[in-house]
C-alpha cells in the first residue's frame, strides 16, 4: 500500500434516491483526504451532478454508465488503480462487492511479491441503513439508531466489524463546529422566527412545494429558508411564489447548511441522513418519512422524543401535518424536549471516527 492510500467511491444518486448516498460519502472523503488518504468518486452523470455542487474538489472518474450492470463494470475497472473502496449504494450486495473489491494487482505491498497478492481483496467499507441483504465488507456502517449487530447476522462474514448508532454518522465538520452556539441559542427558548424547509436536493415527487403550500397559512409570520437543488420539481413554481412572498427565501443546492440549520428555530426535514445534522445542532424537528428505508429510523428518533415524525404517504397526512406544526409553533416547551433529546442523538463527529478506523484497516492490509 501507498504512504497515501487510494480510496475509490462507489455511490448511488439519482431523482428516486436523492443525493444523500453521495453527501454523506462525500463528507467521509473529506475526513478521509484530511488524514492523508486520496479519494476519487465513480461519477455516472447523476452523481456528477451532486458532486459538482457539493464537492467540486473532489476527484471524479466519470462514465456514462446508468444500468446496475454497467456502474459495477466501470467500478471493478477503476478500482484496480485503488487500495481500498467504499460503497454506498443500497441496489449492490455481497456479489458485486466483491467483484468491485476484485484484486489488488496495481497496489505496491511492502513485504508481498504479486504471487502472495492474488486471493486477496481490497479493503471495503460498506455504507448500510437497511440489513437486508448480504454485504461483503470489512466494516460496515450502519448510523440508524435502532439497529443492533444481531440485524446483520447471516448478512455478513463473522470476521466483519460493524460501525453503528447515529455517533458514527458522517456529518460535516462545520456542524460540529457550530454545535456549542447551537446549544446556548436553543436555551434561550426564542419564538419561531425562522423555519428551514429541507426535503431533500431531488425533491422526490414535488414533496417541497406540497410542503412549502400547508406551511403558508399556518405560519403567517416566520420566514421559510426552503432548501432544494437546481433540478427538483417544485423549483419553477417556487420561484414563482417567493415574488410575491417575501419571507418565502429558496436556497438553491445551498452551500450554508450548518448556519440555516443554526439560525432556524425549527425545521421540516426529511428522513435520512440530514437527521443527523439536525441533531448535532439540536434543532426541534418534525421529519416526514420520504421513503420506506426511513421509517426505522424515524420511529426510532420518534420514540427517543427527538423528532415528530409523519409519513407522507398517510391518507391524512395534510391534516397532521397541520396539526403538528401548529403544535411545533406553539409550544415552546415541547421544542425544548425535543431539542434537547436530537442534542443527545450524536454529537457530529462520525466522520473522522470512521475513517481513522478506515485508515487503520488499510494499513493493516
Amino acid at each position: 500500500m501507498s504512504l497515501s492510500p487510494r480510496v475509490l467511491f462507489v455511490v448511488d444518486a439519482g431523482p428516486a434516491v436523492g443525493g444523500g448516498h453521495v453527501m454523506r460519502s462525500l463528507t467521509l472523503a473529506q475526513a478521509l483526504e484530511a488524514e492523508g488518504a486520496a479519494c476519487a468518486f465513480v461519477a455516472p452523470p447523476v452523481v456528477k451532478a451532486v458532486l459538482e455542487a457539493f464537492g467540486p474538489g473532489i476527484a471524479r472518474l466519470e462514465t456514462g454508465a446508468v444500468s446496475m450492470p454497467e456502474l459495477v463494470e466501470a467500478a471493478t475497472d477503476f478500482a484496480e488503480d485503488f487500495d481500498a473502496v467504499v460503497i454506498d449504494h443500497y441496489g449492490l450486495s455481497a456479489p458485486e462487492h466483491r467483484q468491485i473489491a476484485g484484486h489488488p494487482q496495481n497496489s505496491a505491498r511492502p513485504g508481498k511479491s504479486r504471487d502472495q497478492r492474488i486471493g486477496e481483496t481490497r479493503p471495503t467499507l460498506v455504507i448500510d441503513d437497511l440489513a437486508n441483504r448480504p454485504l461483503a465488507a470489512g466494516l460496515v456502517l450502519d448510523s440508524g439508531p435502532a439497529r443492533k449487530a444481531s440485524d446483520y447476522d447471516g448478512r455478513v462474514a463473522p470476521e466483519t466489524e460493524l460501525l453503528l448508532g447515529p455517533n458514527n454518522a458522517p456529518v460535516r465538520p462545520a456542524f460540529a463546529a457550530l454545535r456549542k452556539e447551537a446549544l446556548a441559542r436553543r436555551a434561550k427558548a426564542r419564538p419561531v422566527r425562522r423555519i428551514l424547509v429541507s426535503l431533500g436536493l431531488t425533491d422526490v415527487g414535488g414533496i417541497t412545494g406540497r410542503v412549502v403550500d400547508l406551511m403558508l397559512p399556518i405560519t403567517s409570520e416566520a420566514a421559510l429558508d426552503v432548501v432544494l437543488g437546481a433540478g427538483a420539481p417544485s423549483l419553477p413554481r417556487l420561484r414563482e411564489m417567493a415574488r410575491t412572498q417575501p419571507r418565502l427565501a429558496l436556497h438553491v443546492d445551498a452551500q450554508d447548511m450548518p448556519r440555516l440549520t443554526l439560525e432556524a428555530d425549527l425545521a421540516v426535514g426529511a428522513g435520512g441522513s440530514t437527521s443527523w445534522e439536525r441533531c448535532v445542532l439540536a434543532l426541534p424537528t418534525l421529519l416526514l418519512v420520504l421513503a420506506d428505508n426511513q421509517h426505522e429510523a424515524a420511529q426510532a428518533l420518534a420514540g427517543a422524543d427527538a423528532v415528530l415524525a409523519l409519513d407522507v404517504a398517510a391518507p391524512d397526512f395534510a391534516a397532521a401535518f397541520a396539526a403538528d406544526l401548529q403544535r411545533l409553533v406553539a409550544d415552546p416547551l415541547l421544542r425544548d424536549r425535543l431539542s434537547a433529546a436530537s442534542a443527545a442523538v450524536c454529537d457530529g463527529r462520525g466522520a473522522a471516527r470512521v475513517a481513522a478506523r478506515f485508515l487503520a484497516v488499510i494499513a493493516s492490509h
